[in-house]
């Protein structure tokens, strides 16, 4: 009874154990399925193709307009102002030798009246000395001895220094009186005013300044890169009629204005503060009305941006500014669909475009939009980036 009733308890557990048994060797035994392996998906870019480059390099910087020629007009005699001209006012046209302050002149003339009397007398004092030594040499003339005093030439002497004094003294009150009259040798503007009419003015007094209008200048900072785009050397001095041409733009008076100009030379050292090199560039007549496309002078005091013609290139590649990357480096779309990194030689590049002399052929896909983790080979899908697209990808 015993052992029929254990048989009854185990026989369960061992048809369980069976079952279970079977069914791990017929898991064990069925074939593993394939496993799929997923392809990465392909990264979709803007790209551009690369173009032919035959063309000027434009380097761009930026300056303030100054005058070539800024003095004051400081007085030479002293006295009262007695009148000036109406164009003495802040911003007043000058014209080369027009009178532009009158300084009161009366004891000038005076004083020119007494040299003149006082070189007169000298000169008659001159006269009356050689007519006496003339008649001391026909008195001494057989003489063999005769001291020069006895010929009278210390008298002769002194009477023709007396008179090259008078002379001297003479020409002295002319000048004094030519310079209550002040005027300026160019054509410019008066910058500022110190004095007025009634005012009592010492020789050294400070009257005016003004500029010349004739020529202006404008100093232009240029890195290493800009340089090189110019191909100058360090202290380049245009020859005439070799200056490099420039561009000048500014906004003004609610419009764009543009004015010619030419490079004439650079530095010949570096500057110790920026470590930039400057140039100087110059715009002859710039407050005629025909200087800019909007009647517009080019004003000395401006802050205007600078457009500089410099070296051609006459086989390179142009690409979008956003395709060239760290290191000059691109990244290219081969004709698998694949990226490659490539190294090229920049032959220029500015805020839009880059010049691209070795690393690159005609109408290779060049990609333009960011491309986070770059690996070479990996997988890409094309899109022709458009000119809103390219702006995005600079501003990103």
């Amino acid at each position: 009874m015993k052992v029929n009733k254990a048989i009854k308890m185990i026989a369960p557990v061992i048809v369980l154990a069976g079952g279970l048994g079977a069914f791990l060797v017929l898991d064990w035994a069925k074939p593993e399925p394939e496993k799929k392996v997923d392809e990465p998906r392909a990264l979709s870019v803007f790209v551009k193709h690369v173009e032919g480059a035959d063309t000027e390099l434009q380097v761009r910087t930026e300056g303030e307009v100054r005058a070539r020629t800024a003095v004051d007009i400081v007085s030479q005699v002293a006295g009262r102002v007695v009148s000036v001209t109406t164009e003495f006012t802040e911003g007043g046209v000058v014209e080369p030798g027009v009178t532009l302050i009158e300084i009161e002149d009366l004891d000038y003339k005076l004083e020119l009246a007494q040299a003149r009397a006082k070189m007169a007398e000298a000169e008659v004092g001159m006269q009356t000395a050689l007519a006496t030594a003339d008649v001391a040499k026909q008195q001494l003339r057989n003489a063999k001895d005769a001291s020069p005093l006895a010929l009278k030439k210390p008298q002769v002497a002194e009477a023709r220094a007396l008179l090259a004094a008078a002379e001297a003294s003479y020409e002295q009150s002319m000048l004094n009186l030519t310079r209550t009259k002040i005027s300026l040798p160019f054509s410019g503007r008066l910058a500022s005013i110190d004095v007025n009419v009634g005012q009592y003015v010492a020789p050294g007094t400070r009257l005016a300044r003004a500029f010349s209008t004739e020529v202006v200048e404008v100093r232009l900072p240029l890195n290493d890169t800009q340089l090189a785009s110019l191909n100058l050397p360090i202290g380049f001095v245009a020859e005439p009629g070799h200056a490099l041409p420039v561009v000048f733009k500014a906004n003004v008076a609610g419009k764009q204005q543009r004015w010619q100009g030419k490079l004439t030379r650079l530095d010949a050292s570096i500057d110790k503060n920026t470590r930039m090199l400057f140039g100087l560039a110059v715009v002859e007549s710039p407050y005629q009305r025909n200087v800019s496309q909007h009647q517009m002078p080019l004003a000395v005091g401006l802050y205007v941006e600078a457009e500089i013609t410099g070296r051609k290139i006459n086989e390179g590649y142009a690409i979008p500014r956003e395709g060239l990357r760290a290191g000059n480096k691109v990244f290219v779309v081969n004709e698998n669909g694949l990226l490659e990194i490539r190294a090229v030689v920049v032959a220029y590049s500015s805020e839009r475009e880059a010049i691209i002399s070795i690393g690159l052929s005609l109408n290779e896909k060049v990609v333009v939009s960011p491309v986070r983790n770059a690996i070479q080979g990996m997988a890409l899908k094309t899109l022709e980036a458009s000119l809103d697209e390219s702006a995005l990808a600079r501003r990103n």
